[in-house]
């Protein structure tokens, strides 16, 4: 397997390009190879694999992240469609505290970003029945799962999408501030 890993301006965030193997038929990628990605400085040992749909352009999951000691680092990509891939620093001694990077991910493109733990992720939907999946490290906990408002002013997020155009959940909309979160990391 043959990776092209580029690390992002913020320390432990590596947007990771599969090689994919075309023909007339289509592709193929490995896009999770443990040996590999260990060469690459990526040693997490994933547990879980989780899927989304989302059906209407615009659609906002996140941010999300979970509490230690169920932190979860992630390794992220779409099967179907096209994200803005969003992940914030929340590691309060990093230089880069409250900082942000975006990406782009999509079927057409194949990347992956990884997000460390430590880090809150979500994203907006580009394209109708978008469909993302995602490896964890960490099993779901429910009394771990937190967040920030994805919208906060304060990330300087661009997102491609305004509040009254984005669709999100009851659960994502109540979600705090950065400066009023009881920060775990």
């Amino acid at each position: 397997m043959t990776l092209d890993v580029r690390p992002l301006a913020i320390p432990g965030l590596k947007l990771i390009a599969p090689r994919r193997f075309a023909d007339a038929r289509g592709y193929f990628a490995e896009t999770w190879n443990r040996k590999t990605f260990r060469a690459a400085g990526i040693d997490a040992d994933f547990c879980q694999d989780n899927q989304s749909l989302s059906r209407a352009v615009g659609t906002v999951r996140g941010l999300h992240f979970q509490n230690p000691p169920h932190a979860q680092a992630k390794l992220v990509g779409v099967l179907a469609g096209r994200i803005f891939d969003v992940a914030v620093d929340l590691r309060t001694a990093s230089p880069t505290f409250g900082k942000h990077a975006a990406v782009e991910l999509s079927a057409a493109n194949g990347a992956q970003l990884f997000v460390p733990a430590g880090f809150a992720h979500g994203f907006c939907t580009l394209e109708p029945d978008t469909v993302v999946a995602y490896k964890v490290d960490a099993h779901y906990a429910p009394e771990a799962d937190a967040g920030i408002f994805w919208a906060d002013d304060a990330l300087g997020i661009a997102w491609p999408v305004t509040g009254d155009k984005a669709q999100l959940s009851p659960k994502d909309a109540a979600l705090p501030l950065l400066e009023d979160l009881v920060n775990p990391f």
